[in-house]
């Protein structure tokens, strides 16, 4: 592309991508250079466009996307902060919902083609006819520091001199940056880092653009200075020119108040959804986009809120006879993109007054002539005027016929004057809505107050309902702790009582001398019983009842026992053992050695009652008795076989040798 051409002070670029894709490996974009009067064209690679942004300086760089030129916002943001101080970017097709480039192109008579370098080209001239919004991610503040350019470690001469010395080079520049700004006469705030022997930093927030600030940066010695702008929340779109068009405004009223902007060719220009915003912040955001002719609303009657923002204007006002349905207000907003359903009820408020209109727009705008602003005629026809009155208005302000007619006594009142009677009617309405809003504000900030002092003090009780909410949790826990605890004592007190019932009968078996009773009862005896000879029945016996020295043991079935249940049951000491069944060959070993008398429970009389059991004295004796008897001849015939395995193995011995 050739150098800069001098027709003019500015100089536009419109971009446009030619092949490929940023987020790839080698787009390519065509580039036209507008200056007003002459165009240069030609197609560059994207290190190349950066280059060339970088010499030519133009004031602004226009695209229908912004995200051509960058993958993502932290790479858009990256590419704004690289672009000359006094560089715009501009996206010429709208701000977040931008509208396809050959209608922006349409609506302002710019030639349109689809080939990217006639886009490039039409973006380029309707950035120079202020159509677009400037794109940023920066605000007018910018962030100067001063630091040090090397590390406090050891120097050529001992640490602390080092250190001293560079700390005082940043002193001294912070002190030069600062003179620089005083004598610019910009206003910043400066904040230092004292160290040993000046400043480690020195940091201004300057309210100017870099440009703006006469301070060079990079390194110089031991001091270093950078410059930055403080980035914005998100990127921001500003229109290039405020619209003062004549315009059709929507508003849905509530918490959440929404509003919407319609131009005269029935075109969504803009959509506000706000529930911070009060009635003086939507008036000004309405006023920044255009003249309000007509105010609708999407119910009948008109809210308050509605009506207050329409007197502001002295604009005409639009209902429906009836409230609109919803699916009637989806119908007309389909084509149009909102974020809520209060964005959609104003704009099919704002869609629905237009409909209403249409013709009257149309008709009113065959009748103006090119010169005389369509939209300033239609505003006045909506208010109460005839077209052909406006129009002569505009004829006398052209230097038309000024005759008079003789029938009139006073002279007619000039257009400028009627405008100006209107105008002042309408200061002195916005001055008492001003007026009545700061009225609302100060009852809102009465508000405000009451309504803080309530959430202090119902703060206050949520703390001490929690408190106590935490409390009654924990007395609950406890509760529920010693419940269990009691219902385990009720539980174990009644397996002890039970226990206890069982032993005072055996106690009384065990001890009474059956005076009261019958004769032949008076030799009973207790019987303890043991289901199994195994270990688990025998512990059961013991919790249950108790296993003593000198007890009767009644084995219901005395098979299966080996060495370690004999060994437990003997270990008890029983004065004898009554068996069902046989006994196994070590525990009858075991309880043999133990010199526990065992008998077969055949030759006792044992009488049950419930889990216990009598027998009486004379049959247990009798097979102690038989037992012992047994026992002596067991002993006997053990000793002689010892002595015949003696003698055999004496005479064994004697052989051998």
């Amino acid at each position: 592309m050739s150098a800069r051409t001098s027709a003019l002070d500015t100089l536009i670029f419109g971009v446009d991508i030619q092949s490929g894709d940023v987020r790839g490996d080698a787009p390519s974009y065509a580039v036209v250079a507008f200056d007003g009067e002459h165009i240069d064209r030609d197609v560059v690679s994207y290190r190349k466009l950066r280059r060339l942004i970088a010499r030519e300086e133009p004031s602004i760089v226009a695209t229908d996307n912004v995200y051509e030129l960058a993958a993502d916002k932290d790479a858009l943001v990256h590419f704004l902060r690289e672009l000359p101080s006094q560089t715009k970017l501009v996206q010429v097709t709208g701000a977040q919902r931008p509208e396809p480039l050959s209608r922006v192109a349409s609506r302002h008579g710019v030639p349109y083609g689809k080939k990217p370098m006639k886009e490039a080209e039409a973006a380029a001239r309707l950035a120079a006819g202020n159509v677009g919004h400037e794109v940023s991610a920066f605000t007018n503040t910018t962030r100067v520091k001063v630091s040090r350019g090397r590390s406090t470690g050891k120097g050529g001469w001992s640490a602390d001199r080092y250190t001293r010395r560079i700390h005082g080079a940043v002193k001294k520049r912070s002190r030069e940056v600062e003179s620089d700004l005083d004598g610019a006469g910009l206003t910043y705030e400066k904040t230092v880092t004292e160290k040993y022997g000046g400043y480690s930093s020195a940091v201004f927030v300057v309210e100017a653009d870099p440009h703006e600030i006469p301070v060079s940066t990079g390194r110089a010695g031991d001091v270093r200075v950078e410059m930055e702008r403080e980035r914005t929340d998100g990127i921001q779109f500003e229109p290039l020119a405020k619209r003062r068009d004549h315009v059709l405004v929507g508003i849905d009223p509530g918490t959440t108040t929404a509003v919407a902007i319609v131009g005269i060719d029935g075109e969504v220009l803009d959509v506000l959804s706000t529930r911070t915003a009060d009635t003086a912040a939507v008036i000004e955001w309405i006023v920044e986009r255009g003249r309000p002719f007509i105010v609708a609303a999407d119910v009948r009657p008109m809210p308050n809120t509605v009506e207050k923002i329409r007197r502001s204007f002295d604009a005409a006002s639009w209902i429906p006879g009836t409230d609109l349905p919803i699916d009637e207000k989806q119908h007309r907003t389909r084509e149009v993109g909102y974020d809520n359903d209060h964005e959609r009820d104003a704009i099919a408020a704002a869609l629905f007054a237009y409909d209403d209109h249409e013709e009257q727009f149309e008709r009113v705008a065959r009748k103006v002539p090119a010169p005389i602003d369509t939209g300033e005629v239609i505003a006045s026809v909506v208010g109460g005027e005839s077209v052909e009155a406006v129009l002569d208005s505009y004829r006398e302000d052209d230097g038309g016929d000024d005759e008079e007619s003789p029938e009139h006594s006073e002279p007619e009142r000039s257009p400028e004057q009627k405008r100006i009677a209107r105008l002042e009617t309408q200061v002195e309405r916005l001055k008492g809505h001003v007026s009545d809003l700061k009225g609302t504000v100060e009852t809102k900030d009465d508000r405000i107050d009451e309504l803080e002092a309530d959430l202090t003090e119902r703060r206050s009780e949520e703390r001490k309902r929690v408190r106590r909410k935490r409390e009654i949790t924990r007395l609950e826990r406890e509760t529920d702790r010693l419940e269990r605890e009691r219902d385990e004592a009720h539980e174990e007190r009644d397996a002890l009582s039970e226990k206890l019932d069982r032993l005072k009968k055996l106690w009384k078996l065990d001890h009474s001398n059956f005076a009261d009773i019958e004769d032949e009862k008076r030799d009973l005896i207790s019987v303890k019983q043991i289901e199994k000879f195994t270990l688990d029945a025998i512990e059961r016996a013991e919790e249950s009842y108790g296993l003593s020295k000198g007890d009767v043991i009644w084995l219901r079935d005395a098979s299966g026992a080996g060495p370690k249940t004999a060994k437990r049951l003997a270990d008890s000491r029983p004065r004898v053992v009554l068996k069902n069944g046989g006994l196994s060959d070590s525990a009858d070993e075991i309880l043999f050695e133990a010199e526990i008398p065992v008998g077969d429970a055949s030759e006792v009389t044992i009488q049950e009652i419930d889990e216990l059991a009598v027998a009486r004295e004379s049959d247990v004796e009798a097979v102690i008795e038989g037992w012992h008897e047994r026992a002596e001849e067991r002993r006997r015939e053990q000793n002689a076989s010892m002595v015949d395995q003696v003698i055999s193995e004496h005479r064994a011995g004697d052989n051998e040798v």
